[in-house]
């Protein structure tokens, strides 16, 4: 205790506190935690609280982080690598194929525009040529961080969306190259064409290593890993780690590798389980350390001081503005998009955040940009977060002028078009049995759905086995298995319900349900849950999540707290208003008219639409609804208030059952993404929920023989 005393007097406790990697870590964990929460109920994005928290914790506040010790170095580092990691895994390949020839010419005008004039700005503040092209090339990048807006709109394949987010690819690739570019020719201090052109052409050999060899041996690891998620997990790992090291020997920033790294695993890692585990890891932990550690960088003495920097910050800001907006009138003269559009790209097109903090960190610490410049971006990118998507709400709040175009794909009214099989004339349930305590009412559920559409059911054991099938464990799981059969069985017939078991032995519980409903080839797989909290691993499980993943049906997870027969009101809220989710509504309708009882369809607009536009809301939903040509036309209302959850929680109480999508976030990198608002209701809602969840490719629920083939869904 005496030396802790003389050394608090000694030092000042802030400081003494900032030099234990413990404290650090504790506090860094209270931040990411608590500030992105806070912001969210002000409405702001969560990174812009992530970096204020580190100027007020850093050298220029409280002094609690100490942005150069070995921690916060390596957590910072390794969340820059996921930055630019998850940004070239999550974009969108499909979407930029469809639209590659609009997306590389609204691409070109986005960024050479303001590369451009951010030149010319850097040049007017007396900053020399590299410095003055990489200050153009932070501009030229964008972030899509309003997506969530344009997905919860249901807007995002209007062909000006897509559009943008094709864009992205070539903005977010060419800052990086031009970083490298600039790095590497300062290095060696001339700024020439005979200088630049072996770098451009080892860049794009390098570029060519990784995306060719890295995809092809990610698709071949993948192949033959099977079902082993922890060993892709780790190729995927060890792959960007690889990139980021091989590219420094090379002497190229090690984020252009990492970038490409990303997009060379992109069609290897797909949608699934492996890709989700590794976007939650750098979004919750390592991602919003780095932008803390930005934060923590920032000199606000050095800033408030002189005006250079807030002269150099204006002089950016128009910049960007200036040339995105030129950028996008530009497209629309091109492509005769309306003004709407215009105005919705426009928006899309002024965050900067991922790949402009990556880039304007390596130009910092490759002494390229001097720290006035670093201080000015890091404000930058706070502005444009707050600016970009509140301006996205604006424009697109009327969708009346994003819904006159969209791209041309193989839809599920298409789909439905084709001719059905005759595997598909009658529903086909499969209801994996694995807790006794849900089993009565799941097999309850599917009886009622098989009855209603002259179907059957596929009671389903997974017996768990390793690769020998004469261990004692087998035989105990295969004895209860069989139990759970005999029970399940007998309760079907009781209740009149066609019934067929299925005994499986597979290694895993998930894999093993998607393929056994494959080969069944099941409509729908109703499967149940707890009362736990949280929609993800926390109430799904790992089992549930990995089915809605991989299911090539529609997979019906509910929570049922009573018998499914005395159900009698059916709630079927549906957010996404402009392009709805029409199966739930189907699925519910089925069910009600097994159980003679009543549904309502529930949209919720916010408290300011006018009664004339509820009354369109109200007309557009009733046509959707009419082309299911459904034998019991349900109630349709419209409620205004100003948050979604509170409405059908409100709504929710004379109800007995609430059927809601699974729909899932496309996390921004950073895990900024809005919240969902299924993931607030599961957890506040007390009656019986479904949450139907659609597989990738929509395939169809089957409910009757006269099932329209028009049908408008996802």
């Amino acid at each position: 205790m005496e030396l802790l005393s003389q050394v608090l007097a000694s030092e000042p406790t802030s400081q003494v506190l900032g030099k234990e990697p413990i404290v650090t870590f504790a506090i860094l964990l209270v931040v990411i935690l608590v500030v992105p929460i806070l912001f969210d109920r002000l409405r702001l994005p969560g990174l812009v609280g992530l970096v204020c928290s580190g100027v007020v914790l850093g050298p220029s506040g409280w002094r609690l982080l100490e942005s150069e010790s070995p921690m916060i170095t390596l957590l910072s580092d390794i969340g820059l690598v996921y930055l630019m990691f998850i940004g070239g895994l999550e974009f969108n390949l499909k979407v930029f194929r469809k639209q590659k020839i609009r997306s590389l010419v609204f691409g070109s005008l986005t960024f050479s525009l303001p590369l451009i004039l951010g030149t010319l700005v850097g040049r007017f503040c007396g900053f020399g040529w590299h410095t003055s092209i990489l200050i153009g090339a932070l501009l030229a990048s964008h972030s899509l961080l309003a997506y969530p807006i344009i997905s919860h709109l249901g807007v995002v394949n209007n062909e000006a969306i897509t559009m943008t987010m094709g864009a992205t690819i070539f903005n977010d690739l060419g800052t990086v190259l031009i970083l490298s570019v600039c790095i590497a020719s300062s290095q060696a201090g001339v700024f020439s064409v005979d200088q630049i052109v072996p770098i451009v052409a080892l860049i794009i050999s390098y570029a060519l290593i990784v995306l060719v060899g890295f995809d092809w041996a990610g698709k071949e690891f993948f192949r033959r890993s099977g079902d082993d998620e922890g060993n892709k997990f780790l190729f995927v790992l060890m792959s960007v780690f690889l990139a980021a090291v091989v590219a420094q020997m090379m002497g190229l920033e090690k984020i252009v590798g990492v970038f490409l790294a990303g997009l060379a695993v992109n069609e290897a890692v797909g949608e699934g389980p492996v890709k989700e585990k590794l976007v939650f890891i750098g979004s919750v932990l390592f991602i919003p350390i780095f932008f803390v550690d930005l934060g923590s960088r920032i000199d606000l003495p050095a800033f408030f001081d002189g005006n250079s920097t807030i002269k150099l910050l204006l002089l950016i800001f128009c910049g960007l503005i200036t040339s995105k907006f030129i950028a996008a009138l530009l497209a629309k003269l091109v492509y005769n998009y309306n003004w709407q559009e215009t105005l919705t790209i426009w928006s899309l097109s002024i965050p900067l955040v991922s790949t402009t903090l990556a880039v304007a960190l390596g130009g910092y610490r490759s002494g390229l940009l001097p720290p006035l410049v670093l201080n000015s971006v890091i404000v930058l990118v706070v502005m444009t977060a707050a600016l970009g998507p509140w301006l996205t709400s604006v424009v697109a709040a009327s969708t009346t002028g994003l819904t006159c175009s969209s791209v041309q794909e193989e839809s599920p009214s298409n789909i439905s078009e084709q001719p059905r099989q005759s595997a598909h004339e009658h529903l086909t349930i499969v209801v994996p049995l694995y807790n006794p305590h849900n089993q009565r009412y799941l097999i309850e559920m599917a009886a009622l759905l098989a009855c209603q559409c002259n179907g059957k059911i596929l009671p389903l054991a997974i017996a768990h086995a390793t690769a020998q099938m004469d261990t004692p464990q087998l035989e105990v799981a295969w004895q209860r298995s069989e139990r759970l059969l005999a029970k399940a069985i007998v309760q079907s017939q009781l209740l009149g319900a066609k019934a067929e078991p299925l005994l499986r032995i597979d290694d895993a519980f998930a894999p093993g349900i998607s393929r056994a409903a494959r080969e069944q080839k099941a409509n729908l797989i109703i499967m149940g849950w707890g009362r736990r909290t949280g929609l993800r691993a926390r109430l799904l499980g790992n089992v549930i999540d990995s089915v809605l993943w991989a299911s090539h049906c529609p997979v019906a997870v509910a929570r049922l707290v009573e018998s499914p027969k005395k159900i009698q009101r059916i709630l079927v809220p549906i957010e996404n208003f402009m392009n709805p989710t029409l199966t739930p509504v189907k699925f519910a309708q089925m069910l009600a008219d097994a159980n003679q009882s009543h549904m309502t369809i529930l949209n919720v607009c916010d408290r300011r639409t006018s009664s004339s536009k509820i009354a369109a809301r109200r007309s557009h939903l009733s046509v959707l609804v009419s082309k299911l040509a459904l034998t019991n036309p349900p109630e349709i209302q419209i409620m205004a208030h100003e948050n979604v959850a509170q409405a059908i929680l409100q709504a929710a109480r004379l109800y007995d059952l609430i059927v809601l999508p699974f729909i899932r976030n496309r996390t921004s990198p950073g895990g900024l993404a809005m919240s969902d608002v299924t993931n607030q209701l599961v957890s506040q809602l007390t009656c019986s929920i479904i949450i139907l969840g659609e597989p990738q490719h929509n395939q169809k629920l089957l409910f009757s023989k006269n099932t329209p083939s028009n049908t408008a869904t996802l």
